[in-house]
């Protein structure tokens, strides 16, 4: 796949995900919005390390390379300022339909203005080899996110785990000293009764002495 169709395929895959974001409610919108932010985040990153340093130099593409890369920033401080958010408010959809806005200005400017005067700066063999190292590249990072969520699935699991260990230990305490406290609750009853037995048996006693003094 060539740089165009590739960076062209990022974008029609985020306008989808816009749309989903439109038609989404409550908490489905932020898990949406999760989806887009990590395509542009992406997007964005195979654009800066490899596109746009090819497109800086010659003279056709250098100001709107310039551009691009502004743009970049205002759409990454926009990201960051709706993942802050834990709810969907009228204020939060406000802000991401303002994203939305310069996320699709920011397309058809790549693609009417900066792909057709790319087209005519690089060869083909330029392009070419420009797609396959943003494929590589893209793989790349897909594969550290996967594995960056494996480990902190692993650790909250793990987590979860200490946790139901914690208390099941601490409910284990609690049984062993309400036994413990059961036990000599047991033992003390018992050795009054014992006493009380003995005494009873000392009266008995004591009193048929004296009967038997008295006859």
């Amino acid at each position: 796949m060539d740089a165009f169709s590739l960076l062209k395929a990022d974008h029609r895959k985020v306008e989808e995900l816009f749309e989903e974001l439109e038609s989404a409610s409550g908490k489905a919108k932020l898990r949406v919005f999760e989806q887009i932010k990590m395509e542009l985040d992406l997007h964005a990153h195979i654009e800066e390390k490899i596109f746009y340093p090819a497109l800086e130099k010659p003279r056709q593409t250098h100001e709107l390379t310039l551009e691009a890369y502004e743009e970049h920033e205002v759409v990454k401080k926009l990201l960051r300022e709706l993942s802050r958010s834990k709810s969907a408010g009228k204020e939060w959809q406000a802000q991401a339909k303002v994203l939305q806005e310069n996320v699709e200005h920011h397309v058809q400017e790549e693609e009417n203005e900066l792909f057709s005067k790319a087209s005519s700066a690089l060869s083909q063999e330029d392009v070419e080899k420009l797609g396959e190292r943003m494929a590589t590249e893209k793989e790349r990072q897909q594969g550290r996110g996967a594995a960056k969520k494996s480990r902190a699935k692993r650790a909250g699991a793990k987590k979860a785990g200490a946790k139901k260990s914690a208390a099941s230990n601490k409910a284990a305490s609690k049984t062993k000293a309400a036994a413990r406290a059961a036990k000599r609750t047991g033992g003390t009853k018992k050795a009054s009764k014992s006493q009380g037995g003995s005494r009873s048996r000392k009266s008995t006693k004591s009193g048929s002495k004296k009967a038997a003094k008295k006859r």
